[in-house]
């Protein structure tokens, strides 16, 4: 063998050259190796040492920057823990980087491997599989990664194109500090994207295509951003990303290119990793790398993860764009989490001598949407008794998951987990069974309800009934769910500049004007869109400087009761300081449209004149339709007894029975009672506001849900309280039942979800019996809080001698916050109707009955086809002004329409024998009558504050009372309930003096010592004067002197030409009670002179010294009215 000249022996070939050499296919020649030249004998040092030497500088250099900080610490004498703290900091920062890195190339190296071994098996090129290779259900589609790595480099050009033109200039624009904000380097590096399986499902319709995509991505990607003007460099070098993309071709037109629009997401959260690079790097801190990992994948979440989907549209003006982004769910699951056993115990103590338990709870999830269950302690068989419902958007596809875990003060211990398809919920309709958990022990028993959505209310009344025999909790059960999709918006007023919105007042004007904080702006709005039913609200993105936006997204929300339930809809600017235009929609109005669905432009209130808003709202009712599930029988529906069958017939040989003269009713009829709930304040909150990413600990803005007897009420917000003061009142009737309970849920309002701050129940059983409970009751679930309620039992009395008592009382202690407290309880029951109009050759209507009592309304059932339905139905309403009221009753036939309807003034019960009136009612129609029984009950309250001060014993009267013997001399004197009672009920009496020659003004001046206020209620007026030709616009101010500020000054409304008006509002001032009795509250009755004129005409003043008062007595009193000069007497 021949040898080179000056070498010694051949060269052995190196390993990687034989490699290359086994590599290389049979039909090619190896590849060729440059062998070195070793013809000199001596080869100098070349670049190579050079290099060396420098790298061998750097290390050194690298490891000396190390010691600054230690001698910066020493130079400046802070402590060693702070080097110790910086080097725990870096080790952890490190540990993560390397994590990452190993991760990325061990992933990098599995696909190249598995991109080798591919092609070496099966004896082809490159990733190409044989024809008969087939997979049972998903597809290697390798001829579209092929295509995808064919465009990759062409789409990295896009990329930086996009980035630089597009997004870049956006986020210069978007904040002031990033004006020098550019991307520096755009490389999506050579590693494309792979999609390892390819799976077709057949669609709902024939207008679609639905394939499912294994895709996974570990790629070189290289973006870095750099803030010139502060010097701030980051990026990104490196990315995993692994999911199933689902891509929705539809609509399929009959024109090019066939497919109208292609929608694109992920349907359970993709898995994603990065590698930072720059400043970025702080973001591999421990704690905060996991923080980071998550909002990111949150962000990614809110994009492209289930219920959110990109859309590109294929075509100009496609119809329905935010319906195909955002399409009607495919149905709800219930899912009743109801129990575990046999769980695995994780708690361990004495170094793991003793075993303990566990303390479970689980977390279920469907998509995006993911609930937490209450956590159970010391218990491996938890009964947790949780009910939520899910929106399905993809059958197949996703999956009902739970996990299972004991919570730990540090990190809480996985205990297993389960998923379960929501195809097999949907085929079983109810699918009640127990679920073995995987990754540990045990079972869980979960109780899993398909709810059909209907487009028609003809079922609503079934699902509600249904719905309130159900036991759910923490929400009570959806009955229907509404779809609101948010397109556009049309001239909405522009915003003011910041000077303008400082100094100026807001006004609530009509929609015909511009509000003048809102014309004054030259600038266009950045309006955003807040929508609300109940305490669940929801926001849109905002669209910068546009006055006709478009937003084009969907809500959803779940409805308990859409009869009764109201749509807020606010449009503001980008701040929330500013509203640009309001509309409130009652929801009852979608259950007259066609299909639950109204599709149209709303005006806007308090906006423009043009302002308005377009949306399309869907409605659908949820049905559980199953066979193994019945709902209750509603008689007269289908499915009940029929009650007609009793009654004959026409033309029947039975003898028709006698026609009842009053209803009969069962015996609990009218035995309602009605609960006074006053929430009055909390203690010790948990905090959970966090500012800063939680380096920053704020407080909470706490509110108060209650829930009783199917009913739920929400307290006002107070802002930035740990111990908030919310002193308000609620009412609710309730039944002698047992068993019943309030639940109370105290949360802290957020603009996402609201966090929980505790609860605690309270027995019905111990305040029915007593009648009164006043504790502070301490929250559970939380680690610290307590809230004090004030729980009082009103039994409804038959007499109407106390009823001027109890509005006295009632308007004393009304609160600001609160609605008006009922004076009594209306108890009705319609037992049937005889002789409905029928109309010709048309079948018997089915007729029903609605009751309504001003804002509150019974449906009763529906009789199918008769002309005389049997009722048999009882319902009760609060009533707040019974000399005022009335109840309304209409008889309505289903699909034909009114039939008659009668009005009944409450004040007729307050003159009859026992409050009551039970017989016939003929409609108005003329034809038809109806037989009802009408029983009303005074409320009378035992526990009022009012009612405290006439009692000697009472604290609160006793210190009051000798405050004011203090200060006046007046002799401490008591006096009896039934004194004060009557001292109330003759406040007004006809035997009183005539009124004077300017008229009377009627007062009640009451000092509130639980509140420390002080409370002024302006009556009415009677026998004012008249100077002119028409009576007068009278109003009445009220000014506590010597004070004559904006601050102590009050005034009621005003009323149109009267000379007796009626006003009934009441006016508060914060002040201590010796502060109070060195006032003088000053009185005036006003008349406006003209429409054109700010002048005001005076009718009369009267001037009360509040040291000669009885400030604890709270009565009504008539004052003659003076002139300026004069003084007013009582």
């Amino acid at each position: 063998m021949e040898r080179c000249p000056g070498d010694g022996s051949s060269p052995s070939p190196s390993p990687q050259d034989q490699s290359s050499a086994l590599s290389d296919p049979p039909d090619q020649p190896p590849t060729a190796r440059t062998k070195p030249d070793l013809s000199s004998g001596n080869q100098p040092a070349g670049p190579g040492a050079a290099g060396e030497a420098l790298a061998v500088l750097t290390s050194f250099g690298r490891r000396l920057l190390v010691l600054v900080p230690v001698y910066l610490a020493g130079a400046t004498g802070l402590s060693v823990g702070f080097v110790l703290f910086g080097l725990a900091l870096y080790l952890g920062w490190r540990r993560v980087r390397d994590g990452k890195e190993r991760s990325l190339r061990v992933a990098r190296q599995l696909l190249d491997d598995e991109e080798r071994l591919t092609a070496e098996t099966l004896y082809l090129s490159h990733r190409e599989l044989p024809a008969w290779v087939s997979f049972p259900d998903v597809e290697k589609a390798e001829w579209l990664n092929k295509i995808v790595a064919q465009i990759w480099p062409f789409l990295g050009q896009y990329m930086e194109k996009l980035l630089a033109e597009t997004v870049a200039p956006a986020v210069r624009g978007s904040n002031p500090h990033l004006q020098t904000f550019t991307f520096t380097r755009v490389e999506l590096g050579e590693k494309p994207l792979r999609i390892l399986g390819v799976k077709v499902h057949p669609g709902q319709n024939k207008k679609q295509i639905l394939l499912d995509l294994n895709v996974s991505y570990v790629g070189d990607i290289q973006i870095d951003v750099e803030v010139k003007k502060y010097f701030c460099k980051a990026g990104v070098k490196g990315m995993q990303l692994h999911g199933v993309l689902r891509v929705i071709l539809e609509p399929l037109i009959g024109d090019l290119p066939i497919v109208g629009a292609v929608s694109m997401f992920f349907i359970r959260r993709p898995t994603l990793d990065i590698n930072w690079t720059g400043m970025t790097n702080l973001l591999d801190i421990p704690g905060l790398s996991s923080l980071s990992d998550t909002m990111i994948m949150d962000s990614i979440a809110a994009f492209l993860v289930l219920p959110n989907r990109l859309l590109v549209p294929l075509v100009p003006d496609l119809h329905d764009v935010a319906q195909l982004r955002s399409p009607l769910p495919r149905g709800i699951i219930r899912i009743h989490l109801l129990a575990a056993r046999g769980l695995s115990s994780k708690d361990k103590y004495v170094k793991g001598l003793i075993e303990g338990k566990s303390d479970p709870y689980a977390i279920v999830r469907v998509g995006t949407q993911t609930f937490c269950s209450r956590v159970i302690d010391e218990e491996l068989n938890p009964q947790w008794g949780e009910t939520y419902e899910v929106i399905v958007h993809e059958v197949p596809g996703q999956e009902v998951e739970v996990e299972v875990f004991d919570k730990d003060p540090d990190k809480d211990d996985f205990l297993g987990r389960m998923k379960l398809d929501v195809g097999k919920v949907l085929q079983a309709g109810v699918l009640d069974d127990w679920f073995p958990l995987q990754g540990g022990q045990g079972q869980v028993h979960l109780r899993l309800e398909w709810l059909s959505l209907l487009p028609d209310a003809e079922k609503l009344e079934e699902v509600l009934q249904w719905n309130r025999g159900v036991s759910s909790r923490p929400e009570p059960p959806s009955a229907a769910i509404l779809v609101v999709y948010l397109d556009r918006a049309q001239d909405l007023p522009s915003p003011p500049s910041f000077t303008e919105t400082k100094t100026q007042t807001p006004m609530i004007v009509t929609s015909e004007f511009y509000p003048p904080q809102l014309k004054k702006g030259n600038k266009e709005p950045n309006p955003m869109v807040q929508l609300s039913i109940q305490d669940v609200t929801q926001e849109s993105k905002a669209v910068y400087n546009n006055n006709c936006p478009v937003w084009e997204e969907a809500f959803r929300f779940f409805l308990q009761d859409p009869q009764s339930q109201e749509l807020d809809v606010q449009v503001k600017d980008d701040s929330r300081a500013l509203t640009l235009g309001a509309l409130t929609l009652p929801l009852a109005r979608l259950l007259t449209a066609s299909e639950l669905t109204l599709d149209q432009w709303f005006q806007l209130s308090s906006s423009g004149p043009n302002s308005r808003l377009y949306m399309k709202l869907v409605m659908r009712i949820l049905y559980l339709d199953s066979s193994e599930v019945r709902f209750p029988a509603v008689p007269g529906t289908a499915g009940a007894s029929d009650l007609d069958s009793e009654s004959p017939q026409p033309g029947s040989s039975v003898d028709a029975q006698p026609r009842p003269c009053h209803t009969t009713p069962d015996s609990h009829f009218g035995t309602e009672n009605v609960l006074r709930i006053h929430v009055l304040e909390a203690q010790d909150l948990i905090a959970k506001d966090r500012f800063l990413g939680g380096l920053v600990k704020g407080k909470s803005d706490p509110y108060v849900k209650l829930k009783l007897a199917g009913r739920s009420f929400r307290s006002r917000v107070v802002r930035e309280d740990l111990n908030p003061r919310w002193n308000e009142v609620f009412e609710v009737i309730v039944t002698s039942i047992p068993g019943q309970e309030l639940e109370v849920e105290v949360f802290d309002k957020d603009l996402d979800k609201d966090d929980f701050l505790g609860r605690c129940k309270v027995s019905l059983t111990a305040v029915l019996n007593s009648g009164f409970l006043d504790e502070w009751l301490t929250l559970e679930d939380v680690p610290s809080g307590r809230l004090h309620l004030r729980l009082e039992r009103l039994t409804p009395r038959p007499t109407v001698a106390e009823l001027e008592e109890v509005l006295q009382v009632n308007s004393l202690i009304q609160t600001q916050k609160s609605a008006e407290l009922a004076a009594a309880l209306l108890s009705v029951y319609v037992e049937r109707a005889e002789d409905l109009p029928l109309r010709k050759g048309t079948k018997p209507p089915s007729p029903y009955a609605v009751i309504t009592v001003g804002d509150t309304s019974h449906k009763t059932k529906t009789v199918s086809q008769t002309s005389a339905p049997i009722w048999d139905e009882s319902t009760s309403f609060l009533i707040r002004r019974p000399n005022t009221a009335s109840l309304e009753l209409q008889v309505r036939g289903e699909g034909t329409g009114a039939l008659g309807s009668l009005s009944l003034p409450i004040s007729e019960l307050l003159g009859a024998d026992r409050l009551f009136v039970d017989r016939w009612f003929t409609l108005s129609s003329g034809q038809g009558q109806v037989l009802l029984r009408a029983q009303l009950g005074i409320l009378v309250s035992q526990h009022s504050g009012v009612e405290a001060h006439s009692h000697s014993h009472s604290y609160s009267s006793s210190s009051v009372s000798d405050e004011l013997e203090a200060w006046v001399g007046l002799p401490h004197t008591t006096s009896s309930a039934p004194e004060l009672r009557q001292r109330l009920a003759h406040g007004d009496s006809p035997l009183e003096a005539p009124a004077g020659p300017l008229g009377q003004v009627k007062l009640t001046v009451w000092y509130y010592s639980e509140e420390r206020k002080l409370v002024s209620i302006v009556h009415s007026c009677r026998s004012l004067r008249q100077n002119g030709r028409d009576p007068p616009d009278p109003y009445v101010s009220l000014l506590l002197l010597p004070d004559k500020n904006r601050s102590t000054k009050r005034k009621t409304s005003q009323k149109k030409r009267t000379l007796n008006p009626e006003f009934n509002e009441r006016f508060e001032w914060e002040l201590a009670l010796d502060e109070a009795l060195r006032r003088k509250l000053d009185i005036s009755v006003k008349s406006n002179s003209s429409f054109m004129s700010r002048e005001r005409e005076l009718l009369g003043k009267v001037q009360l010294d509040l040291a000669e008062i009885d400030l604890s007595q709270g009565a009504a009193q008539w004052y003659d009215l003076m002139d300026d000069k004069d003084k007013g007497s009582s």
